[in-house]
């Protein structure tokens, strides 16, 4: 558990005056990297709404369910539960997942549910994944340049040295 007990204490990690280490923020603002803790802004960034999106999106059947809205369709459950070897049930338990993160609508047409796809719940994943983009980009293009500025092949021997 990052952050360790109800104090946000880390175990075996002792602080300047000789108990365990409690760092400020939330627990989920802190990554393990070689056993040692420390705050990231690219985690800092992560909201609720974001882990809902992902989290709905990580499930192959939830993925099929959402490109199929995502193509303009609007389909009712027992429509959407057709190519799949589960229960209704559990077709509406996914759309329920996607329903909360904001990905598909749903409305009653008598006693019919027909869903829809909300692409605009989708902005969040992708203004996400673009910031990422941005930084490793500068960071790659910043290790480019350092390179093609440092002299880092060895330099040729005559053949005269001793």
């Amino acid at each position: 558990m990052i952050g360790g007990g109800r104090s946000g204490a880390m175990p075996g990690r002792p602080s300047s005056h000789g108990g365990p280490l409690v760092l400020p923020g939330r627990p989920s603002d802190f990554m393990l990297n070689r056993n040692v803790y420390y705050w990231s802004p690219m985690v800092a960034v992560s909201d609720e709404r974001l882990d809902r999106t992902f989290s709905a999106l990580a499930h192959p059947t939830r993925r099929a369910i959402l490109t199929r809205l995502a193509r303009g369709e609007v389909a009712s459950v027992s429509e959407l539960a057709e190519p799949f070897d589960v229960s209704l049930m559990a077709v509406s338990k996914h759309l329920r997942i996607m329903e909360d993160a904001g990905l598909v609508k749903r409305e009653k047409d008598g006693r019919v549910q027909r869903c829809s796809f909300d692409p605009e719940a989708l902005t969040v994943a992708r203004d996400w994944i673009e910031e990422h983009r941005r930084y490793w980009t500068r960071q790659l293009d910043a290790l480019a340049r350092y390179f093609e500025t440092t002299d880092s092949a060895p330099e040729p021997s005559d053949g005269d040295d001793p």
